[in-house]
């Protein structure tokens, strides 16, 4: 018990308040199963009586009051079979239910921390709990401590028939433990290439245009095939263990139910048992292995279980704790980055160093450099994507970690490089999927956007579907929706990372007429540049160039240093005659010469 209180300790505090919600009614079931178990002997001394007291006596009055007995306490075992079935189904719901929330916040923080791997496994792993906790597993669970029961009554029948079934018991006991030293390793390598397979499958399906424009269909289906192919040989091996197990659990059932009725045999021939002891004590036989045999059916849900809660605990974990956030107000003056630098994301290699500026409130500033310099790494982390390794980032004095993420999302307008849209419509996507969306909100933000006669060109205007990433519309569509997204709600801080790469000149000009009406009502705007046109819509300008900061400061100060000047000539140069007009006669002269 110690040892189980320390293992419950160690548990994150989600799993242990998950499994505290239903621990009363997991007694419940545990109660139940025992009432259960205990009605199981009805059959058993209803056989007994029967053989032992109704047919010598041959008294009908005796034989119709045991049946009467035996039906009432049947009944009420199969009420309370039923009663436990649904009892763990609301168990299983009301696990989910209560750590969903934290599960869905896991699955978030492993997108941002580690975007190679699967994050979507822990989602999965909550169904299989759920779907353990509502099954036959943990029915066979309650029901195991039973077993000695069964073995006691076998054994006040008679010391060789609890000897009999007892040796049954370990038997099976013996095989259980063999399953579990043969199926852990095999098991746990079929989760792994499930999930392989199913990323392999994913990625086809989502980048289907760029595969079929590439005739890539064969390769990515026999690489697919591959993965498919190595699943399936360990999901054979698995299967292949589990159904020897399951089969030989069930030949030493059937052996010692026939050793069993054998045994009685001989003890009623030597006048050592009645006949009604030796059909009872088999029926008890097989029902004091039917638990083992049940988890022995079940041993591979045991241990996928197992492995599930394992990485449910190390996902839950690695979420940073969200201890109470006092209530800050939403910023409204300034933004400051003092000494940051950063990693690029899933790696621990620091691809930005050093950063500092500082912008008021109307300030908009265009960060300009070369590709791969750090200018998306720098727009994720002023979001709160991903902490700075050094440094600190400051809205209105708070850091970012000092703030509850959920307040201040309103504040913040982010339009990643690579757009995502949501599968819903146009209107749900620029509202972020309010509960209550504002109209106001969304047509001004659709406004501010330069894009509500776009969307009014669409078939069904703002309810018109997207399509998953919004592969419905073009890419300068998806980008001015999500231009409006980033302004929905009049964010203080907007991001804009490379906002105009799909854009046409009179999206550009939306673009430039937008960051001016964030920096009128007093909002800062950090733009992510390769094109120029945007640079008239911002007053200063942050160079980045190999990870570090070339310059900082007003446009009108930093755009200079970025124009290469003219070579000068040298004297020697300058003082040679240049007769144009003659080298182009001699020009002309080569050429009918040439074609000739």
């Amino acid at each position: 018990m110690i040892g189980q209180g320390k293992r419950f300790s160690s548990l994150p505090v989600e799993l242990r308040d998950a499994v505290t919600a239903v621990r009363g009614a997991l007694v419940a079931v545990a109660m139940a199963s025992g009432l259960v178990n205990l009605l199981m002997l009805v059959g058993p001394v209803f056989m007994l009586q029967t053989y032992d007291r109704v047919l010598p006596s041959r008294s009908i009055a005796t034989l119709v009051g045991l049946l009467v007995i035996a039906l009432v306490l049947l009944v009420v075992q199969a009420g309370v079979d039923v009663l436990r079935s649904r009892l763990l189904a609301r168990i299983a719901e009301i696990f989910d239910e209560t750590i969903r929330g934290a599960v869905f916040d896991s699955v978030q923080h492993a997108a941002l921390s580690r975007p190679n791997g699967d994050g979507l496994q822990i989602m999965r792993d909550l169904d299989t709990v759920r779907g353990f906790i509502a099954g036959s597993g943990l029915v066979a669970i309650f029901d195991l401590p039973w077993t000695p029961l069964y073995i006691i009554v076998c054994t006040l029948f008679h010391p060789l028939m609890g000897l009999a079934v007892a040796g049954g018991a370990v038997a099976l006991a013996l095989i259980t433990v063999a399953a579990e030293l043969f199926t852990r390793a095999p098991t746990r390598s079929l989760v792994a290439l499930a999930s392989s397979r199913r990323q392999m499958a994913e990625t086809a399906f989502h980048h289907a245009p760029v595969v079929h424009a590439l005739g890539m269909q064969q390769r990515m289906g026999e690489l697919w095939s591959e993965r498919t192919q190595a699943y399936l040989n360990a999901q054979r091996v698995t299967s292949d263990l589990t159904g020897t197990f399951g089969s030989a659990s069930r030949f030493l059932r059937m052996i010692l139910q026939s050793g069993v009725l054998a045994l009685g045999a001989w003890l009623v021939i030597n006048q050592q048992a009645t006949a009604g002891v030796m059909l009872a004590a088999t029926i008890l036989s097989i029902r004091a292995l039917a638990p083992i045999e049940l988890a022995i059916a079940n041993w591979r849900s045991f241990i996928a279980v197992r492995a599930s809660v394992g990485r449910l605990a190390e996902a839950l974990t690695a979420v940073p704790s969200r201890s109470a956030f006092t209530p800050l107000p939403a910023p409204k003056n300034e933004v400051r980055v003092t000494s940051i630098s950063l990693t690029a994301p899933a790696t621990d290699a620091v691809v930005l160093h050093e950063v500092s500026f500082a912008l008021r409130a109307g300030n908009a500033v265009a960060v300009v450099g070369p590709s791969g310099s750090g200018k998306s790494t720098l727009a994720r982390a002023l979001v709160g994507i991903g902490a700075p390794v050094r440094g600190v980032i400051r809205i209105d004095g708070a850091t970012l970690a000092q703030r509850d993420p959920r307040a201040l999302g309103p504040s913040i307008g982010y339009l990643p490089q690579d757009v995502a849209l949501f599968r819903g419509t146009v209107a749900e996507n620029i509202s972020r999927f309010a509960a209550s969306p504002d109209a106001i909100k969304l047509l001004a933000a659709a406004r501010e956007a330069g894009v509500h006669e776009l969307i009014l060109r669409l078939p069904d205007g703002y309810e018109t579907e997207v399509g998953d990433g919004g592969l419905m519309l073009s890419g300068g569509q998806r980008q001015r929706i999500a231009l409006a997204r980033a302004l929905y709600g009049d964010p203080f801080l907007v991001v804009l990372d490379e906002p105009n790469s799909n854009l046409d000149s009179e999206g550009e000009r939306a673009l430039i007429h937008a960051i001016a009406r964030v920096r009128a009502r007093g909002g800062i705007v950090v733009v992510i540049a390769h094109r120029p046109a945007v640079l008239q819509a911002v007053d200063h300008m942050l160079v980045l160039n190999e990870g570090r900061m070339q310059a900082f400061g007003t446009t009108a100060a930093v755009l200079p240093l970025l124009v290469p000047k003219a070579p000068q000539p040298t004297p020697a140069t300058a003082a040679e005659p240049a007769p144009a007009p003659a080298r182009r006669k001699r020009k002309k002269d080569v050429e009918p010469r040439q074609n000739a």
